[in-house]
């Protein structure tokens, strides 16, 4: 588990923050200088950073084309992850989180996505569904979820978007009624990754009227009556995770099960997608960095008309700016992190900012 000042490793690790080194003739050693996701960081983020960096190396890059060709949920893996202290990352340590920062946090989804990004893209969902069991959630129900969400042997899904309510999630119409000592739940969320496959669902849904403050936040677990779930979402890639609808028929959820008070649901699900802007924003950040190192070995080692790609001046200016996206990705990232840890009061919008930014540019490194 990962731990501030304490670590128990399973195994040796043997690749160092994922090959950055150059090839020794490309005498570029520059670039490699300014793209190292290491920079900037302690002695402790850099170890946090190594792990990942060789967890996503030797687990997850080598099966990523046949988990998306076959469209495998790697279970095993996610849950070697968490032997890590990968699957609750930003939990407390009482119920078996590593207890990491944001800043943590980034890096370390940053370094899996490496490996695989739409697998980490679902262990930051998980990671964001049990930090919010974890912050909002009574004793008891933090005792009862969080552990066997940080080993995960049970995974865990965000369920907030609806067929008519995405953006404009204070809209939302999934209702819970109350029926003695439980809750009534009906309606549908749209997208869910992980649905069908995760064990619990952090859903929100419409306890009072309408707006925010009529939204609450309550734990569904798989296999309750009245819970099923549509067809498998065809996707372009990203299918490492399956994405369904999640459906709720007169489905019976004990009043226990509700996080926080009744009204607080929106509350807890925005302060939940600040972290999760951060986090989804690492993963393009990692997909980016794999993405240029790629690039860069490539250019070093192909030649054309007896000198490598890597002396075509056109090709250093592509390769510099999909450097520059890089790097200017990963400091609004870090930059966000650093404010949710402190909970500034421009923290949100850096959230925002961060996700908009780095998610676009990432995007338009990957497609170079």
């Amino acid at each position: 588990m990962l731990r501030r000042g304490c670590w128990r490793l399973g195994r040796p690790l043997i690749c160092l923050r994922g090959g950055l080194q150059a090839p020794a003739q490309s005498g570029r050693r520059s670039l490699v200088s300014c793209i190292d996701p290491s920079i900037g960081l302690n002695e402790e983020q850099k170890e946090f950073q190594k792990v990942a960096f060789d967890f996503a190396a030797q687990e997850m890059a080598p099966h990523m084309a046949e988990w998306d060709q076959k469209e495998l949920f790697p279970v095993d893996v996610m849950r070697k992850a968490a032997q890590l202290g990968f699957g609750g990352v930003y939990v407390r340590t009482d119920v078996g989180g590593s207890g990491l920062s944001r800043l943590d946090t980034s890096v370390i989804f940053e370094a899996l996505a490496t490996g695989c990004t739409s697998t980490t893209a679902y262990i930051s969902i998980h990671n964001m569904c049990v930090w919010m069991i974890d912050t909002f959630g009574n004793e008891e129900q933090r005792h009862k979820f969080c552990p066997p969400l940080c080993t995960m042997e049970k995974f865990a899904s965000y369920c907030l978007t609806e067929p008519g309510s995405g953006s404009d999630a204070a809209s939302l119409l999934t209702s819970a009624k109350r029926q003695g000592d439980h809750y009534i739940l009906n309606g549908s969320k749209a997208f869910i990754s992980g649905g069908g496959e995760s064990d619990v669902y952090v859903v929100m849904c419409r306890t009072g009227g309408p707006g925010p403050k009529g939204i609450s936040c309550i734990v569904v677990e798989k296999g309750t009556p009245g819970l099923s779930f549509g067809k498998k979402e065809k996707k372009v890639g990203w299918n490492s995770q399956p994405t369904r609808a999640v459906i709720f028929e007169d489905c019976a959820v004990p009043m226990t099960n509700r996080i926080g008070d009744e009204g607080q649901g929106f509350i807890i699900a925005m302060k939940g997608l600040n972290g999760g802007r951060i986090n989804v924003a690492s993963c393009s950040l990692g997909a980016a960095h794999a993405s240029v190192i790629l690039t860069r070995d490539y250019l070093n080692v192909r030649k054309q008309f007896g000198e490598p790609l890597a002396s075509n001046q056109y090709l250093q200016f592509k390769l510099a700016d999909m450097a520059t996206r890089l790097v200017a990705s990963r400091l609004i990232i870090r930059s966000a992190a650093v404010a949710l840890q402190e909970e500034r009061e421009d923290a949100v919008a850096l959230c925002s900012m961060a996700k908009l930014f780095a998610t676009d540019e990432c995007f338009a490194v990957a497609m170079k």
